[in-house]
């Protein structure tokens, strides 16, 4: 393939993105400020986990198509297609995305260009962003040099993110300029080849389609999380109505997993972002929705440190297992992560807590190194007086009663992602908890003094 890529931050999205046109056969340019992160990167190794990006990584540095620098001059000069796929994180102190590093990075690409090339950017902003970028671009770029201009958000999925990028469910890209259109028809011609929708749209739809998507899904979750708070307390079971309203194909079932709520890097400070760029606007009452999203996610937490606690009847010296602190399975990522703050309140409120995830540990520690980490599930539930089940891992799921009674305090757990058999739990003798279940023993009017 004749056009050569580069990719400009080599974060989660950057390196993913990076790999994968390397896959498709590209020669691919990753690029970023950090030295160490390069060095690392370099040597086939990440700083995160994600499932077969690995292999791919090592795969294409091997066949000579995937390298790094530091030198954005070099990017500029290598470039035909410069994704920028830098962070956007919240502003400190306020729910606004910091555009800082988007700003900086397209200034400085532009400025670096040495022939006429196409920026595209990846990351999510604010809806305005791409069209004052435009104009960031024609500023910092030299006059002998034509840059076209997209935007074309990524929707990854952690723990699928290669399988996204290479095989989409969708293309978006938002710009005024047809020869955009046309190289990014040719670099995704594999995608496109499997009739992959290619959705042509202005800038502004393609800024807004990322986030519009995400707070959908944030608020479907949050959704079920409310009527789980319902069926907890009048006696019902959120499973079963789940599947039920699942069935009909105006709803579907995906993203109607009742349990300890989102979290993540995206979704949390997107709906957030999408709320202080609305007011911004002056469409405060538009996106108001979403304050309450949130509020019903936040509160599943609160809901599970209250059920650990009554269960102990108090936290103080007690000993609690957390299983999962990633804020989903296949992944490390514990960015706002509700099974990690869940942990963090327990040890706050007086517990022992001991915490096993299977690729999380380390990460959770940098953010919260007063946890006791196991590096075994049997580690994590010796001695503990509860079992709480709050990252959905495989290994959680098909884990067995009789596996782990003979290594706890008290058989009582709680599963924060209603991922077990509640009947084989409490038929081998535990006291089973869930959200949105009502326990066995507890008639539902006993219950509507504590939802």
């Amino acid at each position: 393939m004749g056009k050569r890529l580069t990719v400009i931050g080599t974060g989660y999205l950057g390196a993913t993105h990076a790999a994968a046109m390397a896959e498709l056969g590209f020669e691919v340019l990753g690029v970023d400020v950090d030295p160490k992160k390069i060095d690392s990167l370099s040597r086939g190794e990440l700083p995160f986990h994600e499932p077969g990006l690995p292999e791919l990584l090592l795969k294409h540095i091997d066949s000579g198509r995937l390298r790094f620098t530091t030198s954005i001059e070099e990017a500029g000069a290598f470039g035909d297609v410069h994704f920028v796929a830098v962070g956007t994180p919240q502003r400190a102190g306020e729910d606004a995305a910091d555009m800082t590093y988007v700003d900086g990075a397209i200034s400085s690409l532009a400025g670096a260009i040495t022939r006429d090339a196409l920026i595209v950017g990846k990351s999510t902003v604010p809806v305005g962003s791409a069209r004052r970028l435009k104009s960031v671009i024609a500023e910092a770029k030299r006059e002998d040099v034509k840059i076209d201009f997209a935007w074309n958000p990524e929707f990854l999925r952690e723990g699928f993110a290669v399988q996204d990028t290479l095989r989409p469910d969708r293309l978006v890209v938002g710009t005024d300029s047809s020869r955009a259109h046309a190289v990014l028809r040719e670099v995704y011609a594999d995608a496109l080849a499997r009739e992959t929708p290619y959705i042509a749209t202005d800038f502004e739809t393609a800024e807004l389609v990322k986030v519009a998507a995400n707070a959908f899904l944030a608020t479907k979750i949050s959704f079920i999380n409310a009527f789980a708070e319902v069926t907890e307390a009048v006696g019902g079971d959120i499973r079963t109505l789940a599947d039920a309203i699942g069935l009909d194909n105006r709803i579907g079932r995906r993203f109607l997993n009742s349990g300890v709520g989102f979290g993540g890097g995206c979704l949390p400070k997107d709906i957030r972002a999408l709320q202080a760029r609305v007011s911004e606007l002056g469409l405060d009452r538009t996106m108001r929705f979403l304050g309450e999203i949130d509020e019903i996610n936040l509160r599943r937490r609160d809901r599970v440190v209250y059920l650990a606690e009554e269960l102990l009847d108090g936290l103080e010296g007690k000993r609690v297992a957390v299983l999962g602190t990633a804020f989903k399975p296949n992944s490390d990522d514990v960015r706002d992560s509700p099974a990690l703050d869940v942990a963090a309140r327990l040890f706050n409120g007086g517990a022992e807590v001991s915490v096993y995830d299977p690729k999380a540990n380390d990460n959770s520690a940098k953010r919260f190194p007063r946890l006791n980490y196991c590096s075994t599930l049997s580690a994590a539930v010796s001695g503990a007086d509860v079992v709480l089940v709050l990252t959905e891992w495989r290994e959680f799921c098909d884990m067995r009663p009789q596996e782990i009674q003979a290594l706890v305090n008290t058989q009582q757990i709680v599963d924060g992602r209603n991922v077990l058999d509640k009947n084989e739990w409490e038929g081998a003798g535990w006291t089973f908890r869930a959200l949105g279940l009502r326990p066995s023993a507890v008639p539902a009017r006993d219950l509507l003094s504590v939802n």
